[in-house]
Order: C-alpha cells, then sequence, then structure tokens
C-alpha cells in the first residue's frame, strides 16, 4: 500500500536536517519504534480476540496487562520499545519473540562479517561505527555457533547420483588441540554436477592428510547417495588413486598436472627453469597419450645428465598423469588441473587467515561453511564449454550419463 504525500508531509514537518530524519532522535527511528509498537498491539488483539478497553474482554478469563519496556539492537542502533502484556503472559508477540534481543537481519549482518574474515574486533568495532551498537565477543559466539545446526544438516544431505567430475584437496590448518597447537588437514570435496555447476559436496577434518582418509571421505559420498563419477582430480598424494577406486571402480583418476610441474621444478635450478618448462609443455599439451609419451622420454634424455629425478615422478605415475588424452579438448580443459578446487582453497585462506591457530575443529567448520555458502552464489553458471562436454560423456559413458 503507498504511502500518500499527506502522511510523509506530518512526518516532515519538524523536519530541518538530516538528523532530524536518521539521526538518534530522528524520525525514522522514532518511526521504527511507533510501527513495532503497533504491530504488536495489533499481535495482542488478535491474540486476545478484542480490543483494548472494549467490553467483550469482560470475564473472558485474560485481558491486557500495561507494557513491559526491552531494548532491542539492529541497523537502527539501540531501541527502546514497550512489549504489551497479557495477565496471563501467554503473549508472545512474532515481530520481537520473547527473548530476542535483535532486530531481524542484524544476526545476518553478524554472520556475513564472519563469513568474510573478519575478526571478532573488527566486527565489533564495524558494528559500533554503523550502528551505534555495543556486541559483545560473547553475542558473535552465538550468533555463529547457531548455524551448526545448519552445518550439520548440510553435511548430511542427500547428492546426486551422478557427479560427471570431482575435484579432491586439502588444507593444513593450526587449531587447538589437547592443549597445544597442531596441525590438521581440512578435506574438501568439490563435485561439478551434470548441469555443469560447482557444488561443495563436504568438509572433514583430521590430524593429518592421507590416503585411508581419503577413503573414509569416498566411503561417505557414497552413503549419502553418489552412485558414480567419471573422473576424479587430485594431487599426488600416495594411494589417493587407490583410496577413490575401492569405492567407485570405474572413476577415472587424473593427477593435476600443475603439481606436477610444480614438484618436477623443486630439482630445477632458476636458471633452468624456464627451458624445462618449455619441455614440460610439450608433454600435457601433446595430440595423444603416445606423443606426450614421446615427449617425456625427450625431457629425460635432455636433462638425465643434470636433473635425473626430474621425470621419475611422470614415469612412476603416469597411468594416472595421462588420464586427460583419453578425452576431446572440451573436457581436457576441466580436468587437467585442480585449479577449481585450489581456487576455492586460495578464497579460503584469506578468509580465515586472521583466525588461526583456530580454537575447535567446529569454529574450522562453522566458518568454512559461512565462507563457502557466500562463494556459491556466484556458482550460478555452467563451467566454460560445458554443453560439448556433457555430450562428448554421453558418448563415452553411454547408460553411466543419466538422463536428467
Amino acid at each position: 500500500m503507498a504511502i500518500t504525500n499527506a502522511v510523509l508531509d506530518e512526518l516532515l514537518k519538524d523536519y530541518q536536517t538530516p538528523d532530524d530524519l536518521s539521526g538518534q532522535h530522528g524520525i525514522l527511528k522514532r518511526l521504527t519504534k511507533a510501527l513495532i509498537e503497533r504491530a504488536m498491539q495489533a499481535e495482542m488483539t488478535h491474540h486476545l480476540g478484542y480490543e483494548k478497553h472494549d467490553a467483550a474482554g469482560d470475564h473472558s478469563g485474560n485481558s491486557h496487562n500495561g507494557t513491559s519496556g526491552k531494548t532491542i539492537s539492529g541497523e537502527f542502533g539501540k531501541l527502546a520499545i514497550d512489549v504489551p502484556r497479557d495477565r496471563k503472559s501467554t503473549f508472545d508477540p512474532l515481530i520481537v519473540r520473547k527473548g530476542q534481543r535483535r532486530w531481524t537481519g542484524f544476526d545476518d549482518k553478524i554472520i556475513a562479517m564472519y563469513a568474510l574474515g573478519m575478526t571478532t574486533r573488527q566486527m565489533e568495532e564495524h558494528l559500533k561505527d554503523l550502528y551505534g551498537v555495543d556486541v559483545s565477543p560473547s553475542l558473535i559466539s552465538q550468533v555463529t555457533d547457531a548455524v551448526m545446526d545448519e552445518v550439520r544438516a548440510w553435511q548430511m544431505r542427500t547428492l546426486d547420483r551422478v557427479y560427471p567430475i570431482v575435484y579432491l584437496d586439502a588444507l593444513m590448518l593450526k587449531v587447538h588441540h589437547d592443549g597445544r597447537v597442531v596441525n590438521k588437514a581440512v578435506y574438501l570435496a568439490l563435485g561439478v554436477t551434470m548441469e555443469g555447476k560447482k557444488e561443495l559436496l563436504g568438509i572433514w577434518i583430521e590430524q593429518t592428510e592421507g590416503a585411508k582418509f581419503w577413503l573414509a571421505v569416498m566411503n561417505e559420498l557414497k552413503t549419502r547417495g553418489v552412485e558414480d563419477i567419471f573422473i576424479c582430480c587430485i594431487d599426488g598424494l600416495k594411494g589417493f588413486p587407490d583410496a577413490i577406486r575401492t569405492v567407485f571402480p570405474s572413476a577415472a583418476v587424473q593427477l593435476c598436472i600443475i603439481h606436477m610441474i610444480r614438484n618436477s621444478l623443486k630439482f630445477v635450478s632458476y636458471k633452468d627453469r624456464k627451458k624445462v618448462v618449455e619441455d614440460l609443455k610439450n608433454i600435457y599439451r601433446a595430440a595423444t597419450a603416445d606423443d606426450a609419451a614421446a615427449a617425456l622420454t625427450e625431457l629425460e634424455q635432455h636433462w638425465q645428465h643434470k636433473y635425473s629425478l626430474i621425470a621419475k615422478p611422470w614415469r612412476a605415475l603416469w597411468a594416472d598423469i595421462r588420464t586427460f588424452f583419453d578425452y576431446p579438448p572440451d573436457i581436457r580443459r576441466a580436468i587437467y588441473t585442480t585449479n577449481a578446487i585450489e581456487s576455492l582453497n586460495s578464497s579460503l585462506r584469506r578468509v580465515i587467515r586472521n583466525h588461526t591457530p583456530f580454537p575447535s575443529d567446529d569454529a574450522i567448520i562453522k566458518i568454512l561453511f559461512l565462507s563457502v555458502r557466500r562463494i556459491a552464489t556466484r556458482w550460478t553458471m555452467p563451467i566454460h564449454d560445458w554443453g560439448a562436454a556433457i555430450n562428448q560423456f554421453a558418448i563415452l559413458y553411454g547408460d553411466r550419463v543419466p538422463l536428467r
């Protein structure tokens, strides 16, 4: 319903400066107070079944019983309001519930700032500067802890039956554990749906990164409804491919080429790096697996006398490096590197850098979940050339590709 000019003119009749409108005692704050109190009076009328001072309330068994003062916090700062009471104390207004001290949406602002990586002190200062509201560390903790039920539900949700691509990686974070600060591995699984959109499948925490725990992660994905994965993109952790194939025997495994290049360059002096990188490019840019194998042999022969270890990791892991050569360019671009999850990890590191060491595992899960939820709002479009890629998958995998 439109607010008429007559109403606005009446509200603004004493307006002279901006502070008269939005200041501590300005029109907006007074109007907010009046509207909240009027809404609660209307709720009380509905609760009792009759208007205040109406004879219908005589001998009704319940009646109006004045008001009680209450202060709530919100974008408007602190606001004192009068809450109507009934004699039986059964009235609980919907607009400001019993025990509620923060206006609807204020908690969301705290959570949004937390998800951006702001520290408790930064959040206190920000809320004080913006809204003139003093917020205690315990309140911030209380508000953010309230999302843990949502986190647990998210962690147990049913997943899609098929994911064409799943990227698997781990972050190492410092956390307080048994009175000391230790490193823990945070396991992340980023799936690409049949529609080509990214979806974080879960977050898990363990003392160290290892194939044994990755096996537990894969089993959980299966328990939550995943029946098939076409390609898993991973780093070169020993035993990792076997852990995947134990649970999803039909899944192809692709080791991250970028990780392989970084590992190779550890053996190379700075002055030779540019030349070595060019030779490595000849491997992963080859048209076929045979051409790539020939390029690897050439690299090995060229640098064997100087860097005898440079080709050994490629030889040892070749079966899981060459996987992407089995696919056309549309799919190769999506799987030859774990950049998709590396990019996510990079965003998460920027958020958590001010929070380490974490007080607990739950604190890690909480901030990562909120951060990913914010980041995921940008995952609205399929990955590049997904239409062509899914058609290729349909040809390559036949009945393994669901009809919808």
